[in-house]
C-alpha cells in the first residue's frame, strides 16, 4: 500500500443503504441567465457567476482544507435507512493481542495467529488511519488499515475487497477488530499488501521536474486502471473514487493497482445511491447534476480524468466547489444539450443553460499523440452511455504500442503482466479480446479464474 495516503478522502464504509433522499435536486437555473447577457465578462465567466448561485449537489456540507486539492475534502455520511438493511454484524472478532516494544516503538499487533509489528504511519484521513507493518513470521510488508466500525452493520469495503482477486487491485491479505477506548466502540482493521508509491505522487514528481511523464508510462499506468476497472464493472462494483491518489504504484515494475475501496458499492439496476460521492476533480457530470440512478459510467469519466490529468501534468477541470467543477467541464466540453442533461439526470428539468462553446481537444492537449486525444474525447463524454466501456477502451489504437513484441520499459524492464486475462475478464471482453491481444496471441482455456496467456 503507498504512502500517499494521506490525501484519500475515503470515509469510514462501514455503510448503510442508501437513498435518493441523501441528494438534493438540482435548482433551476432560470433566474440566473439574464445576468449572462447583461454582463461584459466572457462567457465562462458568466457561467461561474451564474452557477454560483444555484445548488447541483451538496457540496455546501463540504469541507475543505485546501480550495485547490479535492482529494483532501470530506465526504458527507451516506449512512441513511433504507427498507433493505445489510445484516446486522456478527459478534466474529478473534482475539486481539496489541503491546508497545519499549526499544522500538513498534506497535505489536497478533491477530488469526499473526504478528504485525507496525513501525509507521503512512495515511491518515476521515476515513481513519493507515500503518506499514512487517509480519513477523514471514518479514512480508504489509499496510494495515484501520477504520471505525458500527456493530450494526457489516463493513462494505471488507465485503467488497473479499470477493475481488486481480493482478491490478490492491489485495486483502487478513482482516481483524479491535476495541476502542470508549464503551463499544470497535475497529476494523484490513491488512493489504503493501505497494510503495501512487499514480499521484509519480505525477507530481515530473510536474515539479516541469517535465512530461514518458507516453509509455502514461499508457501502461492507463491500460492497468481500465483493465481493472473492466473486472469490477463485470462483477458489478462501482468504485467510485478512482482518481490518482487511489493508484498504487510499484515504480520499478510499473504496476499499478486500485486501492481504497471506502467508497465502493455493488450498484443495484433500481436502487438509489447518493450523488455526493467522488472526489471533485475526477467527479463525473451527472453527479453535479445529482443524479442518483447513475452507472459504472462514472468510473470511466475518472479514469479518463486520470489520464487527460497524466498527459497535461495538471487536473484537467480543477473546479473549487461542486458547482465550479461543472463551469470548469462546460469550459472544454461546452453546455450539455437538453439530451444529454436528461441521459445524466433524467429528473433535471431546467434546461436554459448559458451556450458556451467547448474548446478543441487538439487545444486542450497541444502537442500530444492524436491517439490519446481521441481516447480521451472518448471516455469524457456528457452522456454516460456514449463513453467507452473499459474493455472497448483497452482495444483503442492508444494502446497499441503494449501489443508490440518484446517491447521494454525506458528502465529496461520488461512491462508488467498486460495479457493475463481472468475468465471473467475473458467473458467480459468477447469478440474485443482479438483486437486487445498481441497479434497470433490466443487465451487459454484452463477453467481458472488466473487464465493464462499462450504466446
Amino acid at each position: 500500500m503507498s504512502t500517499s495516503k494521506p490525501t484519500t478522502t475515503s470515509t469510514s464504509s462501514n455503510k448503510k443503504p442508501e437513498t435518493a433522499s441523501n441528494t438534493q435536486q438540482p435548482r433551476k437555473l432560470s433566474s440566473f441567465l439574464s445576468s449572462k447577457r447583461k454582463s461584459g465578462t466572457s462567457d465562462a465567466a458568466s457561467l461561474g457567476t451564474a452557477f454560483n448561485n444555484m445548488k447541483l449537489s451538496q457540496d455546501n456540507k463540504t469541507t475543505t482544507t485546501s480550495s485547490k486539492d479535492p482529494s483532501k475534502e470530506k465526504k458527507p455520511s451516506t449512512t441513511t435507512t433504507s427498507k433493505a438493511p445489510l445484516k446486522p454484524l456478527k459478534d466474529e472478532k478473534e482475539p486481539v493481542a496489541t503491546t508497545k516494544d519499549p526499544k522500538s516503538n513498534e506497535v505489536i499487533i497478533k491477530a488469526n495467529n499473526v504478528t504485525y509489528c507496525a513501525d509507521s504511519v503512512v495515511g491518515n484521513g476521515s476515513f481513519g488511519v493507515v500503518v506499514r507493518a512487517i509480519v513477523s513470521e514471514t518479514r512480508e510488508v504489509v499496510a494495515i488499515k484501520k477504520v471505525l466500525q458500527d456493530k450494526r452493520y457489516k463493513n462494505r469495503e471488507l465485503q467488497i475487497m473479499q470477493t475481488l482477486s486481480h493482478p491490478n487491485i490492491v489485495e486483502l491479505k487478513n482482516s481483524f477488530f479491535t476495541n476502542g477506548d470508549k464503551t463499544d466502540e470497535i475497529f476494523l482493521h484490513l491488512v493489504l499488501e503493501f505497494v510503495p508509491d501512487t499514480v499521484y505522487r509519480v505525477s507530481r514528481h515530473y510536474s515539479k521536474l516541469k517535465q512530461s511523464i514518458p507516453m509509455i508510462y502514461i499508457k501502461v499506468y492507463t491500460y492497468q486502471l481500465l483493465r481493472a476497472l473492466g473486472y469490477i464493472h463485470a462483477i458489478g462494483v462501482c468504485h467510485r473514487d478512482i482518481k490518482p491518489q487511489n493508484l498504487l504504484l510499484d515504480p520499478q515494475l510499473s504496476i499499478m493497482k486500485i486501492c481504497d475501496f471506502g467508497s465502493a458499492k455493488m450498484l443495484v439496476k433500481g436502487e438509489p445511491n447518493v450523488a455526493y460521492i467522488c472526489s471533485r476533480y475526477y467527479r463525473a457530470p451527472e453527479l453535479v447534476f445529482g443524479a442518483t440512478n447513475y452507472t459504472t459510467a462514472i468510473d470511466v469519466w475518472s479514469a479518463g480524468c486520470v489520464l487527460a490529468e497524466l498527459l497535461l501534468g495538471q487536473p484537467l477541470f480543477p473546479g473549487e466547489s461542486g458547482v465550479d467543477q461543472l463551469v470548469e467541464i462546460i469550459k472544454v466540453l461546452g453546455t450539455p444539450t437538453r439530451e444529454e442533461i436528461q441521459a445524466m439526470n433524467h429528473t433535471y428539468t431546467d434546461y436554459k443553460f448559458p451556450q458556451i462553446k467547448g474548446s478543441p481537444w487538439s487545444k486542450v492537449f497541444r502537442m500530444r499523440p492524436v491517439e490519446a486525444i481521441d481516447l480521451v474525447s472518448k471516455l469524457l463524454n456528457y452522456t454516460p452511455t456514449n463513453r467507452l466501456k473499459p474493455f472497448e477502451a483497452l482495444a483503442h489504437p492508444f494502446f497499441d504500442e503494449l501489443r508490440t513484441p518484446g517491447l521494454t520499459l525506458p528502465n529496461g524492464k520488461p512491462l508488467p503482466p498486460l495479457f493475463n486475462f481472468s475468465d471473467i475478464e475473458i467473458k467480459e471482453a468477447g469478440p474485443l479480446l482479438s483486437k486487445i491481444l498481441p497479434s497470433g496471441t490466443t487465451p487459454s482455456a484452463n477453467g481458472g479464474e488466473t487464465s493464462t496467456l499462450q504466446q
